[in-house]
C-alpha cells in the first residue's frame, strides 16, 4: 500500500495542475455570444462592456454607411440594430450566421469585429459550385 501511495497522490497532483492549466488557458480560446434576447433581457442600457452578439443578419436590413454597414441581427424572437464600423467580412451577406463583438448602448449595437459562419461549399462567381476533384492537378498531366 505504502509503495503504492507514493505512486498515487504525486500523479493525481499532476493530472490536476494539468487539468487547471487546460481550463485556464482554453478559457480565452472559447467564443462566447449572447443572442439578441439575452441583450436585451440582461445588458443594462448604457453599460459599456464589450460582448460578443450572434445572430442572423435579417434579410433586407444591409445597409452601407460611411464607416461601414448597419443590419439588424436576430435569434428569431428579438431583434437588434447594428452599426458595423469597417469594412465587413467578404462572406458578409443576407440570412448569413454572424458573430460581431461592441458595445450594447440600449438600443443600438456598436461593433467593431466580425466573424461570419459559413458552410464548406465553395460556389464560383456564377454560382456553380467548387469540387476540388473535378480539376485534375497539372502535375499529373
Amino acid at each position: 500500500m505504502r509503495r503504492y501511495a507514493r505512486f498515487v497522490i504525486p500523479a493525481l497532483g499532476l493530472v490536476a495542475v494539468l487539468l487547471g492549466f487546460l481550463l485556464f488557458n482554453l478559457k480565452d480560446s472559447l467564443v462566447f455570444f449572447r443572442t439578441p434576447t439575452e441583450v436585451v433581457q440582461e445588458a443594462q442600457a448604457g453599460d459599456g462592456d464589450r460582448m460578443r452578439l450572434g445572430g442572423q443578419v435579417v434579410a433586407g436590413t444591409i445597409d452601407e454607411t460611411t464607416d461601414g454597414v448597419a443590419f439588424d441581427v436576430s435569434d428569431g424572437t428579438t431583434t437588434i440594430a447594428v452599426i458595423h464600423t469597417g469594412a465587413p467580412q467578404q462572406l458578409f451577406q443576407e440570412g448569413i450566421g454572424v458573430v460581431i463583438t461592441g458595445t450594447w448602448d440600449g438600443t443600438m449595437f456598436h461593433s467593431d469585429e466580425m466573424m461570419v459562419k459559413h458552410d464548406e461549399q465553395y460556389r464560383t462567381e456564377d454560382g456553380g459550385e467548387y469540387h476540388p476533384g473535378d480539376y485534375p492537378d497539372s502535375a499529373t498531366g
